[in-house]
């Protein structure tokens, strides 16, 4: 199977099926909600990017329930008083990120529990789980993902979303280290800009996982039959 080392085309060795196998597979689709893809100038992250992936997600989890694997949702929710964050110990991107882009309008209502900004974007089927509660970079702290992931036997995981640089690293990270299979979808993860995009796709491709394109591994899962 093709995949992508430091931006380089290889072709994967075979006991890459490790990574690459549908068998104990988990789709996870990281932060495609509203508080990041929304086009009103309200949004409160906004990660105007990402909206690109929008129909390639829903139709690679049109496929992937097709063939049978999972598909988990997270996304980040805050309690309503915002004593999780920005009336508590404000997350550290609050304060970083605005060096670069400016001044966020609005950010204090971002992923605030019960507001429009947490609704997704990407259609969830009744047959998809989601997973709440995301308070930081990482689609596993201090949500219960690893604890659902366990209980489903998934050794695997694919990952999909917003910011490749950011979330998606984080979450790579995290799979990696709790011993996870880790493949990331370069075309369907956005980062903040291609430099830093392709930076996080490089590091991933290294240190945690499998690079490939969304239709490349469709046709390993379809073909390989596990």
């Amino acid at each position: 199977m093709k995949a992508r080392v430091y931006g380089e085309p290889v072709e994967l060795p075979d006991h890459f099926q490790e990574f690459t196998r549908r068998e104990d597979t988990v789709a996870i689709s990281i932060d495609l909600h509203q508080g990041h893809l929304s086009e009103d100038p309200d949004c409160p992250c906004p990660a105007p990017r990402a909206r690109q992936i929008v129909k390639g997600v829903d139709r690679f989890h049109d496929r992937a329930r097709e063939l049978g694997v999972p598909i988990i949702h997270v996304r980040s929710t805050l309690r309503p008083g915002g004593v999780d964050d920005v009336k508590g110990i404000p997350a550290a991107w609050r304060m970083t990120f605005p060096l670069f882009v400016g001044d966020i309008p609005n950010a204090d209502a971002h992923a605030l529990a019960g507001s429009r900004w947490t609704e997704f974007v990407t259609r969830v089927e009744p047959s998809d789980m989601i997973v709440d509660g995301k308070k930081r970079l990482s689609a596993f702290y201090p949500t219960d993902l690893d604890f659902l992931l366990r209980n489903m036997g998934a050794r695997r995981v694919v990952l999909t979303g917003c910011m490749a640089d950011c979330c998606v690293l984080n979450t790579a990270f995290d799979a990696s280290n709790l011993g996870y299979r880790v493949t990331v979808l370069d075309d369907l993860v956005r980062g903040t800009d291609e430099p830093l995009e392709k930076a996080a796709l490089a590091m991933i491709s290294l240190h945690l996982g499998v690079v490939t394109d969304s239709e490349t591994l469709l046709r390993e899962w379809e073909t390989s039959g596990a």
